[in-house]
């Protein structure tokens, strides 16, 4: 039975990523933030949103992701933040 590299490198990836997120969501859980941990639930359904879009509007659309992408790194290190201060 020969393996097929890309498959297996795909689904350590993925492996990996799910491992992130999930850490990840443990922490916001923890620092109990329900401002900051909602602005992200909405960032990411935003995300989503935009994603799933049909067009790419111009280049817009993924400008606008690009943006969503760093405002929810920006609210990561807020939740960081205010988790270390308390």
């Amino acid at each position: 039975m020969k393996i097929n590299a890309w498959k297996v490198s795909t689904l350590a990836l993925a492996c990996m990523l799910a491992g992130v997120v999930a850490t990840g969501r443990i922490q916001i859980a923890s620092a109990d933030q329900p401002n900051m941990t909602d602005a992200k639930a909405k960032l990411q359904d935003a995300r989503s949103s935009l994603a799933a879009a049909a067009d790419d509007k111009g280049g817009h659309r993924v400008k606008a992701m690009g943006f969503v992408d760093q405002a929810i790194a920006e609210v990561n290190l807020g939740i960081a933040a205010g988790a270390s201060h308390k």
